[in-house]
């Protein structure tokens, strides 16, 4: 019997090039680890297309004794195509039953692409429950009932994979250290792509085979600003969209397009027009009645098929979303005043941004603030440079692009004391959850401090809330809270965008194996893999493996970024 190896991801067959390191999903891949342990019979893993099902599923089982079989559209009406690698001939039901029973665990791919023979034959493996079986399907697909009926019967628990988030997202991204995107380049292709990873790699290679990736001065990322490259890929992908055969719906998705940010007015376009293009699914109706285009990407390459003469006619000048993007800061404003810094879209100032146009300074000086505020240090730092662009000598901009490192001082804000260590300095200074946390901490009081911490979770101070549970475990008198706040401080600051704080000295690098601290210790004085592996007796694999670990951990992007943690690693014994 022929298995099919499930090894690692080799080079894209057609590009030649390295797939990006498997990066978060760290409880899905956990759900799927345990769903092939015990007495699990094994999981239904769904998601639209390019959302990362199959490398999931691949991570989930690799070094394990699996075998795997593929669906594919060219064979989905031949009996038991998919099984053929797997099963002797001639084949029956009733044979094919009894050969695959005795194996421990089967990885169905595609299972939507089924033959209706196969289908029926993975709903009675399932049935019968000798075999763990993980089965993957993309929602939007028609699926054949046999597979529908694995979890609508409740034969197999279903795991529906969300998009990847926009943090892991910027981690992936960051996996080319010669390459890692500024943070509002990386938000800019996350919004775009819309959870399909296929989609974010055709983007990213869009934007440097045509050279628009620029550098970003006095750092090592790179920056994309302006329109969006049609390249071949873009296009295929595409096609369905730039191909509409009637002018009046091209008119009307040109029109969609050259709108955004701002919203068109629904009164002066064509319904019958709109009710086909919802029937294609190409605009989105919201429930208020507001149209868009159905997908992020949709926008961009509009407008950048459209020609010269139908741009200027139909493109908005900057200036027209100056109401739009005062709205926006007030409203930043506002929840910075009322101490809730939770995530709230600002497209106007994101468009603004992503297309290269100028935004005040004033503007780009809240944007940064609201970042810091909410833990995300390296987006405030994007801001503050973006309106430094603008305006290179502004005051507050400048601020911010200091405060950007995360590191409180002494005499700063009277919360910075709380933040230090030093409640008493804040006394009847502060008020609200601030005041709170000060009087937990002068008390060393553990479950306080954990209250206060998921409240300002919950307001979306982060990087607080990350400093709040670091604060609680040495106040625990009871070591399982202690280790329950130590986890959510580690969780909360990998968020925070590689920010050190004294209240998280230390913190996650604890979580750190002996092995991974002195590895990541000589990567950061410069040894190569290989050096590390001959110093240490191991393979360069497992000093790769241990590297990449270490990174998760950590939250930091790549080796290039290690330095900052070198210091307090030195200290720690190996």
């Amino acid at each position: 019997m022929r298995r099919d190896a499930i090894g690692p991801y080799e080079k894209d067959a057609t590009t030649l090039r390295s797939p990006w390191p498997f990066t978060g999903r760290e409880d899905e891949l956990d759900l799927v680890g345990r769903s092939l342990t015990g007495a699990r019979r094994g999981l239904v893993v769904t998601g639209a297309a390019g959302r990362g099902k199959t490398r999931l599923v691949t991570e989930a089982v690799r070094g394990t004794d699996c075998a795997r079989v593929t669906a594919t559209p060219q064979t989905r009406h031949l009996p038991f195509a998919a099984f053929a690698p797997l099963l002797p001939e001639p084949v029956t039901p009733h044979r094919a039953l009894r050969h695959l029973s005795g194996m421990r665990t089967l990885l169905v791919d595609d299972a939507h692409l089924l033959d209706d023979a196969s289908a029926a034959l993975v709903h009675q493996l399932a049935v019968c429950g000798g075999i763990r079986l993980l089965v993957v399907v993309t929602d939007g697909e028609p699926v054949p009932a046999a597979v529908s009926r694995l979890w609508t019967g409740e034969l197999l628990p279903r795991l529906a994979l969300r998009p990847l988030p926009r943090e892991d997202t910027a981690r992936l991204l960051a996996a080319d250290a010669d390459h890692t995107p500024e943070p509002l380049t990386a938000h800019r292709l996350h919004r775009l792509c819309d959870g399909d990873l296929r989609l974010l790699r055709e983007l990213t290679d869009a934007v440097r085979e045509h050279g628009r990736d620029i550098r970003v001065p006095g750092t090592d990322t790179w920056a994309w600003r302006g329109p969006l490259p049609l390249t071949p890929a873009v296009r295929e992908r595409t096609g369905r969209l730039l191909d509409r055969a009637r002018p009046e719906e091209r008119e009307t998705l040109d029109r969609l397009a050259f709108a955004e940010p701002l919203p068109l007015d629904a009164d002066d376009l064509d319904l019958t027009v709109l009710e086909r293009l919802e029937t294609d699914g190409l605009i989105h109706v919201d429930d208020l009645g507001g149209i868009s285009l159905a997908h992020p990407v949709h926008g961009q390459v509009l407008r950048a098929a459209a020609g010269r003469l139908r741009a200027r006619r139909l493109a908005h000048a900057p200036e027209d979303c100056a109401p739009a993007l005062d709205a926006e800061a007030a409203e930043l404003t506002r929840r910075i005043a009322q101490a809730d810094v939770a995530a709230v879209p600002a497209p106007v100032g994101d468009w603004l941004a992503g297309e290269g146009e100028p935004v005040t300074a004033g503007y780009a000086a809240l944007r940064a603030r609201y970042a810091r505020l909410r833990g995300e240090l390296r987006d405030s730092a994007a801001w503050a440079r973006e309106g430094l662009r603008t305006a290179p000598a502004d005051a507050a901009c400048r601020a911010a692009l200091t405060l950007a490192e995360g590191i409180p001082e002494a005499d700063g804000d009277p919360y910075d004391a709380v933040r230090l260590g030093s409640p008493e300095r804040a006394a009847g200074r502060l008020n609200g959850v601030f005041a709170d946390h000060a009087d937990a901490l002068a008390r060393a009081d553990g479950p306080a401090l954990d209250r206060v911490a998921e409240e300002l979770q919950r307001r979306g101070f982060l990087l607080f809330a990350a400093e709040a549970y670091a604060q609680a475990v040495p106040a625990h008198r009871e070591p399982h809270a202690a280790r329950t706040a130590r986890t959510r401080a580690a969780a909360l600051a990998r968020r925070c965008q590689g920010a050190r704080t004294p209240a998280l000295a230390g913190l996650v690098l604890g979580e750190l194996t002996a092995r991974q601290r002195q590895i990541v210790t000589l990567a950061a004085e410069g040894l190569s893999n290989r050096q590390i592996a001959e110093r240490l007796t191991l393979s360069v694999r497992t000093v790769g493996n241990h590297l990449y670990g270490a990174y998760t951990r950590l939250g930091t992007p790549s080796r290039a970024t290690l330095g900052r943690f070198t210091d307090p690693l030195r200290t720690q014994p190996a």
